[in-house]
């Protein structure tokens, strides 16, 4: 019987191949890299986030326009059924305070070696090192340590990626293979990324590397979120920044310019920091009047000095409107290499149910290559797990239907 192929060993990857070899199919998995999983691993370096446990209601919005054509693989793994996936392969998961969802080891890797045992005991067969480089008529094309390999499978799941953090094998190479094809594909941007700021040489050689803490952030048209974000060398960045960066973005793109407001006292009213504004500084500096009025000091202090003209540090009404509005002027996006995930892909109306290309019977698609973008905190693997799943199971339907 001829194999079945997927192509990208990442979790959409993998939970297809699980999906397929459970009913017994025989699957080889390719990779480019010299190991499975490694943007996962990246991602589970700090604490893997693997999904979030707030009502499925709530959890479907975070999908935004994509939310429709994914539902169904979602409801399919939702967050408490992926959980007990993770406890079937001896990973124990706890929900944060956030409704974040943790292995209580916080790693990826101890998931990813006992979910790679598992597949090869069912039969999966790894290639690594086997970068995919399209098609020859029917036939997929390798690139391979051994040299050129072709190879025409009972079906195929691309499962590639994004195009951020290319070093990790996700890096885009796909795209122009599919336009050969004929498949739309939306331009690929930069999801959950930081953004530009026009820092003056003094903020940044002073400040660059530095935590923002508690502050709300807010777009025009959102409710705010109380968070922390990080100063860079070249702007902002952060899970508080990652929040708005689909509107941000989207504002840059229209405008050419977008605006965050950023309240640096969320626990004062603007009439309360007017009242501590207006009181006597006699001799005392700027500084010191913000620190023992408002308690603002350090980084937050110099935004204000660096985001406001030296006539409106001077006036008490101005001054505490701009501490709880503060408006930080960002210029561009950081490079879509940098993002912690990509927008854009394979437009989702060019698949069936099952995620397969509707004009090429056979060919599947699933995980961060499709169109879709979800905010941090356990969507963005939600979705992958959950592709990949539903990916499996269609290839595994269309094989009974269509016999090699």
């Amino acid at each position: 019987m001829r194999p079945v192929a997927i192509i990208g060993c990442g979790p959409a990857g993998l939970m297809a191949a699980e999906a397929l070899a459970r009913q017994g199919y025989a699957v080889h998995c390719f990779d480019a890299m010299p190991s499975a999983g490694r943007k996962f691993l990246m991602a589970g370096k700090s604490g893997l986030n693997l999904t979030h446990a707030e009502p499925f209601a709530d959890f479907i919005t975070r999908y935004g326009s994509a939310a429709a054509p994914l539902r169904a693989a979602l409801e399919a793994l939702p967050p408490a059924a992926l959980r007990a996936w993770a406890g079937e392969l001896g990973i124990a998961t706890f929900i944060g305070s956030s409704g974040r969802v943790f292995p209580t080891g916080m790693k990826a890797a101890p998931l990813l070696r006992a979910w790679l045992h598992r597949l090869r005991q069912h039969g999966v067969r790894f290639h690594m090192r086997h970068r995919w480089t399209g098609w020859q008529d029917q036939a997929l094309c390798f690139d391979t340590p051994d040299g050129p390999l072709r190879l025409t499978p009972a079906a195929t799941l691309l499962a590639l990626g994004g195009a951020s953090w290319p070093q990790l094998g996700s890096d885009g190479a796909w795209v122009p293979h599919l336009a050969t094809r004929g498949i739309a594909v939306t331009p690929l941007r930069p999801a959950n990324c930081g953004f530009s700021v026009r820092w003056s040489a003094y903020f940044r050689e002073r400040f660059a590397g530095l935590p923002v803490k508690t502050v709300c952030a807010s777009v025009p048209g959102l409710a705010p979120r109380r968070g922390d974000f990080v100063i860079s060398a070249t702007g902002v960045e952060g899970s508080l920044i990652y929040a708005f960066a689909a509107p941000l973005r989207d504002t840059l793109e229209r405008q050419g310019q977008a605006t965050l407001y950023l309240d640096l006292a969320p626990d004062k009213n603007h009439a309360r920091l007017q009242q501590e504004l207006r009181h006597p500084r006699g001799r005392a500096s700027l500084a010191n009047h913000l620190r023992r009025q408002c308690g603002l000091i350090g980084v937050k202090a110099a935004l204000l000095h660096e985001c406001l003209s030296p006539a409106t540090l001077q006036q008490p009404a101005q001054l505490a409107a701009a501490i709880k509005a503060l408006p930080l002027a960002l210029t561009a996006t950081a490079p879509l290499a940098e993002a912690i995930s990509t927008a854009g892909g394979v437009a989702l109306a060019e698949l069936d149910a099952d995620f397969m290309v509707r004009r090429a019977p056979g060919l599947f698609c699933a995980g961060e290559m499709l169109d879709w973008e979800a905010p941090t905190g356990g969507y963005l693997l939600s979705a992958c797990f959950a592709t990949g799943h539903r990916a499996g199971l269609g290839m595994a339907r269309w094989l009974r239907q269509n016999p090699p």
